[in-house]
């Protein structure tokens, strides 16, 4: 039997491109499709759109993890389960991957006579995150290369479960938008992401579709969703493909990357007046300039809302990617540092 894809009993969660609500767009990694069923079997439909990476889906089905192949062109029909008896099920489907790949939902079948469950009460802690690949949890399921550099790959490591942002979210029970992109950086023309006409996250902020390989770039409606608290874990990728920073923390480069930090900080203070903004980077290591300059646009915006968060392995913990242990411990500490803000609305 199909069901229509925007049945109150689908739960989405994520920045998804609903403007045709019959076929929502995932682009965002941690963008999800979460629904109860009564019945035997289970089976999705979709189309990907791919530029880049071995392209695979995520899911949760009955407490399981599974990873599903996606052809890289066209569709892609996936058994998400098939059993012999009826029984109650719970299935979460989630992408893995960053703009690497765009998917449409285009069907949801089950087994003939069915039945959806209600869909399960959201979180009220709500969070958002803007980050490059370590935040979009990239090769981090390469648990045997803890502490070094990267294996070769093709995205098979890649999963945004075990990305810190979403295993934080987890642990608070909060809901999670991952606004993350691999090599992105601030600014554009600098970072890797779409190398050699870098974007930066300046631009892709406040866009749902944003890579231009898959067209025109689309906004996002910021009323869709308020997040009590915003991570901005950006200033990792912002030294290619010049290291200013480090070499010239107050010089002419320097000081306009502070400027535009602080645009982008003001810029989302204005969407979000009430919210808690947390300034970071990750265990990745890099050069400890750009944490000394996130810190000195934190304390010049006096603003009490705003704040720098330095983990305890901070710029020093890896050469490569964060694995998922990796990802354990910033998310420990971030869920602590979290719990101790005593954020207004958090918990009503």
């Amino acid at each position: 039997m199909k069901i229509e894809l925007d049945r109150k009993e689908l739960s989405y969660s994520g920045r998804i491109d609903r403007s045709i609500p019959e076929k929502p767009e995932f682009i965002f990694p941690a963008s999800s499709l979460h629904f109860r069923f009564y019945g035997r079997w289970a089976r999705i439909r979709v189309t990907n759109r791919h530029c880049y990476w071995k392209n695979v889906l995520g899911a949760i089905v009955d407490g399981a993890q599974k990873r599903f192949d996606l052809n890289d062109e066209g569709e892609t029909v996936i058994d998400l389960l098939e059993e012999a008896e009826n029984s109650e099920h719970d299935v979460l489907i989630f992408k893995r991957m960053d703009s690497c790949h765009e998917l449409v939902l285009e069907e949801l079948e089950l087994s003939e006579g069915s039945s959806l469950m209600p869909a399960a009460k959201r979180p009220n802690r709500r969070i958002e995150v803007y980050g490059d690949s370590v935040s979009a949890g990239e090769v981090s399921e390469a648990v045997s290369y803890i502490g070094k550099e990267d294996p070769e790959h093709n995205g098979e490591y890649s999963n945004s479960w075990y990305s810190y942002a979403w295993i934080a979210a987890r642990k608070l029970n909060a809901e999670i938008h991952d606004i993350a992109q691999g090599g992105i950086a601030l600014l554009d023309g600098t970072g890797w992401f779409q190398e050699p006409a870098y974007i930066g996250m300046e631009t892709v902020w406040d866009k749902v579709h944003y890579n231009p390989a898959f067209g025109k770039m689309t906004e996002w409606n910021f009323t869709e969703y308020i997040p009590q608290v915003v991570i901005v874990a950006i200033g990792q990728n912002d030294s290619h493909p010049d290291d200013y920073m480090k070499r010239e923390p107050d010089g002419e480069k320097a000081l306009l990357w502070k400027d535009r930090y602080s645009i982008f900080l003001k810029n989302i203070r204005e969407k979000y007046p009430n919210a808690y903004i947390v300034c970071c980077t990750t265990l990745l290591e890099h050069d400890p300039s750009w944490d000394e300059a996130i810190d000195e646009v934190c304390r010049e915006m006096s603003d009490a809302r705003i704040s720098h968060y330095m983990f305890r392995r901070n710029g020093r913990g890896t050469m490569g990617h964060l694995r998922i242990p990796e990802a354990e411990e910033m998310a420990q500490e971030l869920t602590e540092y979290l719990e101790n803000l005593a954020i207004e609305g958090w918990d009503d």
